[in-house]
């Protein structure tokens, strides 16, 4: 033990009384024993007070309250243990250093912690957390799956419709919206909803929408704001994808590499969704005699997920199903073109089947189009996310036709203006696709007929409405 020693200079009575009967700064290098806890609790050294020293975590502020955690699963797994721990003992040590102490670590005895833990974070992410943290929040509490969307009722508009007012009002800076804003709003949560009679409640997104439009009205000195103003901003409140994808488009159309018009043999016009913008995705398909049946192969590149590899791969068995086409004879090549964003889900999968099929029959594709659309080995066209954003890049980028999933077909939002720029072909299965997408050619005609009796072998009956005639979009 090391006592605090005072300097050998001279000290008036009234500081004798003062320091008489205490001791000053008693410590080791871990604490003193005898002192902590008995003469003055957690002594410390280096001069800086305990209380100091020593800060409460927000673990110890919700005693007896409530701890809210957001992005449970961006905690490090020892940082979840402790959490465990906290829970579980309802009482844990203070460990670190104040701001204001002078470098030395400090640990405390336990503190109680008894809280109740609200816990948030991504559905994607829930494989990050401890699975010893989760089986304690499944075994004691509740497990809740929060709704990014809601029903598209007049209950729920007249709540987007408060959540502008609440906007402006927080702001402070900007005039209020008018029936037409408010109803651009609207219109927009039903489209980032990405489902029909669905409202996005993505609120933190709208917000944004809501003051970048506010600060149109501003710049324009306007006593309102109007549904122009919410449309001009639009255009410049753009995510950082929305922005990238845009280039992406311009690059892709300064250097053809999709194109607008004419036919092609082994190509399709994909379209694909990159963050919440859709882009327009191109691919390629070459096939060549294989070596031997053993050696056949299905090479994809572009930078693929897992989930799109899959689909990839499926492809084959669907080709041969409905064409009666061996692929094992060939080599069959993909390439999705200059996809530096990668991509991922099954929603390209009617593209490659199309562009395979246009390269084993050489029967070549209409380049006036684009697709999307996820594929069944039975040739089912089932739906996909994002159709409204996809199409509306195919808008952009000068496409005049796009097949979309028929299921989809309610979930398309698109402004009369738009409407009048794109001809939507619903599509319920792999037939309803290759109809509209090849070329009229003999080749074509044998090709469709061929999988016409696939479909009236497997159904058992005729196929007078299998091909649904060209629809305009219908929005509502």
């Amino acid at each position: 033990m090391m006592g605090y020693t005072m300097e050998s200079e001279r000290i008036t009575k009234k500081e004798e009384i003062r320091f008489k009967g205490k001791i000053y700064n008693l410590t080791t290098q871990t604490g003193n024993l005898l002192a902590n806890g008995i003469l003055a609790k957690n002594s410390g050294g280096l001069g800086t007070p305990p209380h100091l020293r020593v800060e409460a975590g927000l673990v110890h502020k919700a005693h007896r309250g409530v701890l809210f955690i957001d992005e449970i699963s961006s905690l490090s797994e020892k940082s979840q243990q402790e959490l465990l721990t906290a829970m579980q003992e309802r009482k844990y040590a203070i460990t670190g250093q104040s701001e204001m102490s002078s470098g030395a670590l400090v640990r405390t005895e336990a503190v109680p912690c008894d809280f109740v833990l609200v816990a948030a974070g991504n559905y994607e992410d829930i494989q990050k957390m401890h699975p010893a943290l989760r089986s304690r929040i499944r075994g004691y509490g509740y497990e809740v799956y929060m709704e990014d969307t809601m029903t598209d009722t007049a209950a729920n508009r007249e709540k987007i419709v408060q959540f502008i007012a609440q906007e402006v009002t927080k702001d402070g800076k900007i005039p209020h919206f008018d029936a037409g804003a408010v109803e651009e709003i609207i219109q927009e949560a039903r489209k980032r909803a990405g489902r029909k009679n669905r409202l996005s409640l993505k609120l933190r997104e709208l917000g944004g929408l809501v003051r970048a439009a506010g600060d149109v009205a501003v710049e324009l000195k306007a006593p309102a704001v109007t549904a122009e103003h919410v449309n001009k901003a639009k255009g410049i409140a753009q995510t950082l994808e929305q922005q990238a994808a845009h280039q992406a488009i311009e690059m892709k159309k300064d250097y053809q590499i999709f194109r607008t018009s004419g036919t092609q043999v082994g190509k399709v016009n994909g379209l694909a969704v990159m963050g919440d913008s859709g882009v327009i995705l191109p691919i390629v398909a070459e096939v060549a005699p294989a070596a031997s049946r053993d050696q056949s192969r299905i090479i994809a590149t572009g930078k693929l997920g897992d989930i799109a590899k899959e689909a990839v791969e499926n492809v084959s068995a669907i080709i041969k199903r409905h064409t009666g086409k061996d692929t094992s004879n060939y080599d069959i090549h993909i390439q999705f073109l200059q996809t530096y964003e990668g991509v991922e889900g099954d929603s390209a999968s009617i593209s490659v089947a199309t562009a395979v099929i246009s390269a084993l029959e050489e029967v070549p594709v209409n380049q006036n189009m684009a697709m999307t659309g996820s594929l069944s080995v039975r040739g089912e066209v089932l739906p996909v996310g994002g159709i409204t954003q996809k199409v509306e890049a195919a808008i952009e980028a000068g496409i005049k036709t796009v097949i979309i999933p028929a299921t989809n077909l309610s979930d398309l939002l698109l402004k009369p203006a738009q409407q009048k720029k794109i001809n939507v072909i619903p599509a319920a299965n792999i037939y309803d696709v290759l109809q509209h997408a090849l070329k009229n050619s003999k080749a074509k005609n044998a090709l469709l007929k061929e999988i016409q009796s696939e479909f009236e072998e497997a159904s058992g009956q005729g196929h007078a409405k299998l091909a649904p005639a060209l629809l305009r979009a219908k929005n509502r």
